[in-house]
């Protein structure tokens, strides 16, 4: 199974627009960050995690040529505002795209979306075949199970893929999500930034925590903001946990 990020940055993206935060390039391309999202490849399957703002720049760049099932974390915009991007491989499949997310999130892309949704459905635009991930299911070569957290205003979903779990805009993950992430190779969390606290999501300090009590032979941080710097944070990390930056691809 090879996983690739797409994207590991913040809603707003890395570098940040209007002077909110760091708006300049470090020179370093590890400092650059789309919205986080991912691509699982396995024997059998290509999978999406998120589509955010910039879903169509990342898969050219990823040279993403099918998408069997995709998986959404939650509803907020930097993690489905690419939805219609998924259209070109919409017609290249020609049937409806498997996928899981949370109830609220499928509530909200009927709103959102409302186009690619009877009755007002437009031809031509994305079919999904919606499904609310509460078990977990076989689909060709993985099994995926619904990791649970709290983003404090709203529930999110994580998966675990086989022996990958990936969790995103978490604040608190809970006894039983933990259980079903303990034993996995790798984990990916998000790492928001070193410091402050942040009161919807996890920092770098407490996702190494996570790491180190669930044992994680490999866990890799995303979703990070753009006052951290890679060169210089990574200096401070365990070599179990790691930055990930955008277009790294590993084998698990």
């Amino acid at each position: 199974m090879k996983l690739t990020f797409l994207g590991t940055g913040t809603s707003m993206g890395v570098p940040v627009a209007g002077g909110f935060g760091r708006e300049v390039p470090t020179g370093d391309s590890r400092d650059d960050r789309y919205r986080t999202s991912a691509w699982v490849q396995t024997d059998e399957l290509s999978i999406i995690i998120d589509t955010g703002p910039e879903f169509r720049l990342q898969t050219l760049r990823a040279g993403i040529r099918s998408v069997d099932l995709l998986l959404l974390t939650h509803e907020h915009t930097d993690h489905i505002a690419g939805l219609d991007d998924l259209r070109p491989f919409h017609y290249m499949r020609r049937k409806p795209l498997p996928a899981y997310t949370t109830q609220s999130c499928i509530r909200a892309l009927r709103t959102r979306f409302h186009y690619m949704f009877p009755p007002h459905k437009t031809p031509g635009s994305v079919d999904l075949d919606l499904h609310v991930l509460n078990h977990a299911v076989t689909i060709g070569d993985c099994t995926i199970t619904p990791l649970p957290v709290d983003h404090t205003v709203m529930d999110v979903l994580g998966f675990r893929i086989n022996d990958l779990s990936y969790v995103t805009d978490a604040k608190i993950i809970p006894k039983e999500t933990r259980e079903r992430i303990r034993g996995s190779k790798v984990l990916v969390l998000n790492g928001l930034r070193w410091d402050p606290d942040h009161p919807t999501h996890i920092t770098i300090p407490e996702a190494v925590k996570i790491a180190e009590e669930l044992e994680i032979p490999q866990t890799y941080l995303v979703h990070i903001s753009s006052y951290v710097i890679h060169k210089e944070v990574s200096a401070k990390l365990p070599a179990h946990v790691q930055l990930a930056y955008d277009q790294l691809s590993i084998e698990i």
